[in-house]
């Protein structure tokens, strides 16, 4: 699990009194007016935006080169929030902070609603299917057919989840927003990616801990 969430990335400088122009990476901008205090990361901002739960890229970098800084006020402007940090009160005080990324501690993150993950924590997560796979296509090739006649990557079969239900498909690697509901990228092991929405129906269980999920492919999502 990540410690470290971002919530927003500085696009520019707004004026002359030191505040700046925020895109934030969580599901509810107006979090923004109960944070104390951020973490300023040099480059490298995620503009991606962060749902599964509210702020969610993780940094990288080593936590030793953030900054942290006082929020003094805030204010919202379209889709951005205009952030003025205590202490830095000149257009010069914050000019290089464009492109940076704003992070919080996990502890001053949002709390998150029953099915809700940081997308922080997503990536990267073993990804199973849940119902057996019929090896009737062509190994050579690192195919198979699963029992509903779709092809997905070959499988691991050393690679079980907790529960011993299940056959590995591969890595979550990327949450992709679509305004109606997520979809996770797969990346399989035969190099191929699949995109699963984010539905009741193909999630069936999510381990942060244990590092797995489990799924139901639904007819067609690796044709």
């Amino acid at each position: 699990m990540q410690d470290i969430l971002q919530v927003g990335a500085v696009t520019s400088t707004h004026g002359l009194g030191g505040e700046v122009k925020v895109f934030p990476t969580t599901d509810d901008p107006a979090r923004f007016k109960d944070l104390k205090s951020v973490l300023l990361a040099p480059g490298s901002a995620n503009h991606a935006g962060a749902k599964s739960g509210q702020e969610g890229a993780l940094y990288e970098d080593k936590p030793d080169t953030m900054r942290e800084l006082e929020v003094e006020r805030v204010r919202f402007f379209k889709n951005l929030v205009i952030v003025k940090f205590r202490g830095l009160d000149r257009i010069e005080d914050v000019e290089g902070m464009k492109g940076c990324a704003l992070y919080v501690t996990r502890e001053n993150a949002v709390k998150l609603e029953e099915g809700e993950y940081f997308i922080a924590d997503l990536i990267g997560l073993d990804v199973y299917a849940d119902e057996a796979w019929e090896p009737s296509g062509d190994r050579e090739s690192g195919k198979m057919e699963t029992s509903r006649g779709c092809l997905a990557g070959d499988v691991e079969p050393d690679k079980k989840t907790s529960g011993g239900a299940g056959v590995f498909l591969g890595a979550l690697t990327d949450v992709i927003q679509t305004g109606a509901n997520d979809v996770y990228e797969v990346s399989l092991t035969d190099g191929r990616k699949v995109l699963i929405p984010a539905i009741r129906q193909c999630i069936l269980d999510v381990d942060i801990e244990k590092g797995t999920m489990l799924v139901h492919l639904l007819e067609g999502l690796l044709e």
